[in-house]
């Protein structure tokens, strides 16, 4: 109904910020924090191992009272994160994301990274569909401008 997890790599890019499993907590959040993302994927070369979330700084570093300067990103991570194909469904995707908890999905084709997407991304899409489907119906039934409504 809302398309493919491609469509919206397509809108919104296919950048993808990363780290290394080596670096520190404290270089991993002052690179989230440059780029204004809530998540690293953890790659040793070409290959996925992890990605590190806000989340994983709450939980597994600021909760248990570790050190950002000195831990590092591997030893707090989301080992091997669940990933899926840019031909996904959204819906499936959202619904993916909401069964297991986790606001990130890396997008893999073919055994390459293709992109990475949020809740916010996918629900943003959602949301601007509904937004076009109710002024469509709008227009229909009253048949003249729609009124539109503000996010």
């Amino acid at each position: 109904m809302y398309g493919y997890v491609g469509s919206v790599l397509g809108e919104k890019g296919r950048e993808v910020y990363s780290t290394s499993p080596a670096a520190t907590v404290r270089e991993a959040v002052h690179e989230m924090n440059e780029r204004g993302v809530g998540a690293l994927l953890v790659m040793e070369g070409d290959t996925i191992v992890g990605i590190f979330t806000e989340r994983d700084v709450l939980r597994r570093v600021v909760g248990p009272g570790r050190h950002a300067a000195v831990t590092r990103v591997g030893e707090v991570m989301t080992p091997d994160p669940t990933t899926v194909p840019s031909s996904m469904h959204v819906e499936e995707a959202m619904r993916l994301m909401t069964e297991h908890r986790f606001r990130h999905l890396p997008i893999v084709d073919e055994g390459r990274l293709a992109g990475l997407v949020s809740i916010g991304d996918l629900t943003r899409l959602v949301s601007t569909y509904q937004q076009e489907h109710i002024q469509r119906m709008s227009e229909y039934i009253i048949g003249g401008e729609a009124v539109i409504l503000r996010q």
